[in-house]
């Protein structure tokens, strides 16, 4: 058994909860809240504020491509302001582009954590009731028409493209239960890794921590040393 200890300097921390409607984005953020005190910006909040205010001429009816193009610029340039203000800070919503990281420097990225809740068709096809029970959970929304062939079809999307890109992402696929403590594993001051197989650390590396270049780099040495 190898155990790795790798040193990562302590900062200041942007966490991103994307993914499709009904997925428990703000669940997620609401029990990150509680757990590390970090404040959180739901878009949907941002969104209908712009909306109900008049600043711009979309509605709630608009489609997400409409939305996106209209409020990424914003909550990109808030992440930035946080980022120069060296505050945390949660961000979540559907309306996180992928390629998102584009927008950012390398600098940026290192303070940036991404995570995409997605869910398998099996689990939206066996647990459709427990989705629609459980949507007001954190806040009380207006109900909404769930259509099963869209929510499949977009949950599908955002898991080829988490996989494409190599982002961080959490497929919930049997019964939905989310570590918490995964969400920021590799934030801590000292990390450290309980190797038990080649096949075991490749796993953890590529599944947990793709954004992570410090955590790469000590990977790649230590696959050709165990070679």
């Amino acid at each position: 058994m190898w155990v790795v200890t790798t040193i990562i300097t302590k900062s200041k921390m942007i966490i991103l909860i994307a993914g499709d409607t009904h997925t428990g984005k703000t669940l997620l953020a609401q029990r990150l809240l509680e757990y590390y005190k970090y404040p959180y910006l739901s878009i949907d909040h941002l969104k209908m504020g712009l909306i109900r205010s008049g600043q711009c001429g979309l509605s709630a009816d608009s489609s997400d491509a409409e939305l996106t193009e209209y409020l990424w610029p914003i909550v990109r340039e808030m992440i930035k302001t946080c980022i120069e203000n060296s505050q945390n800070q949660i961000v979540e919503g559907c309306y996180i582009p992928f390629g998102w990281e584009k927008d950012f420097s390398l600098e940026d990225l290192r303070q940036i954590k991404y995570i995409c809740l997605i869910f398998s068709r099996k689990y939206i096809e066996t647990h459709l009731d427990d989705i629609l029970r459980f949507e007001k959970v954190i806040e009380k929304r207006l109900s909404s028409d769930v259509i099963l062939d869209e929510i499949i079809k977009t949950n599908e999307y955002n898991l080829e493209q988490c996989v494409l890109r190599h982002y961080n992402h959490i497929l919930i696929d049997d019964t939905y239960q989310i570590d918490i403590d995964c969400i920021l594993f590799f934030d801590w001051n000292i990390v450290v890794l309980n190797i038990c197989s080649n096949f075991a650390f490749r796993r953890v590396i590529c599944s947990i921590a793709p954004q992570n270049t410090e955590i790469r780099t000590v990977a790649k040495l230590l696959l050709l040393f165990l070679k």
